[in-house]
């Protein structure tokens, strides 16, 4: 037989491993508490009938205990799911209620209110926009800043081979057989289809000016062939001309001139001539000492 006031004399005199005590109160950290105080009213041990509102996973239940349950621990609590709408709600509240203590009646509801409010404020906090202040740690910053010197390092190594490898793959070093990705091979393709179309392009242009110029030429070699008539006053005047300009001429400059020419044509047949180099020997015939013998004897 349960007997209320001998467990919260127990409680309440001696220890409660739910009870925090502080300087002004004290507190009841029991999750079917109502009101989260430590007295007799709102203590859910030492209460055989008590009722409670919690909340779980967004959706709001109203639990209710008896004396008649309390041999059954499984079966202890009753558990009624609320509705959304907050009307409804505390008529479900009365209706379930409807006997019972008006204390608990209130406190019910007070407490379903406030749940009611904070999962308001959670769905609008939610929605909104909020600024989330992350830490960052010196060793963290270091290490992916040597990560990303590595992958720079492997990057331009790859980078490396790989323009190794299509050099090697024109020149055909390694035959027939090629074990080289796709996407380096239509790589390659669209670099050379590149250089060809500039190709194409530089010696249309060369094509296009030789065009301009021998155009250019045909032209002066069309002015070349014309008949001109000329009066016969320009060719007495030009002669004149030519004859004032040699009386005015000194007899000196013709010396020098004829004197250059000729020094021009000097070394002209000089540098024209092959140079031929002859060495000479002259060898002494010395007498021999058998015919010196017989002079001496005669």
């Amino acid at each position: 037989m349960q007997h209320d006031d001998v467990i919260w004399s127990v409680i309440n005199g001696t220890f409660c491993s739910f009870k925090v005590k502080t300087k002004s109160q004290k507190f009841c950290r029991n999750e079917y508490s109502l009101t989260g105080l430590c007295n007799r009213s709102s203590c859910p041990l030492a209460n055989s009938q008590y009722a409670t509102v919690r909340e779980e996973k967004g959706v709001c239940y109203l639990y209710m205990k008896t004396i008649e349950r309390a041999a059954f621990q499984n079966k202890l609590w009753e558990k009624v799911k609320l509705s959304r709408n907050y009307e409804k709600a505390l008529q479900q509240i009365n209706e379930n209620l409807i006997y019972w203590p008006r204390f608990l009646k209130h406190k019910c509801k007070q407490r379903f209110t406030k749940i009611t409010q904070y999962l308001i404020r959670i769905r609008k906090l939610t929605l909104k926009r909020q600024k989330k202040l992350v830490p960052l740690s010196r060793k963290v910053e270091r290490r992916e800043k040597r990560r990303e010197e590595k992958a720079l390092v492997a990057a331009q190594l790859d980078n490396a081979i790989e323009k190794e490898l299509l050099e090697r793959l024109k020149k055909g070093t390694y035959g027939d057989i090629y074990n080289f990705p796709q996407h380096a091979f239509d790589q390659a393709i669209q670099e050379e289809e590149v250089s060809s179309e500039s190709e194409t392009e530089a010696e249309k242009e060369g094509a296009e000016e030789k065009e301009v110029e021998g155009e250019a030429e045909m032209d002066e070699d069309s002015d070349s062939g014309e008949v001109e008539y000329v009066a016969e006053e320009e060719f007495e005047e030009s002669d004149e001309e030519i004859e004032e300009m040699n009386r005015h001429k000194l007899p000196g400059d013709d010396e020098s001139s004829s004197s250059s020419d000729e020094e021009e044509r000097k070394i002209r047949a000089r540098r024209k001539r092959p140079r031929v180099e002859i060495e000479y020997e002259q060898e002494l015939e010395m007498p021999s000492t058998s015919k010196a013998k017989l002079k001496s004897r005669r």
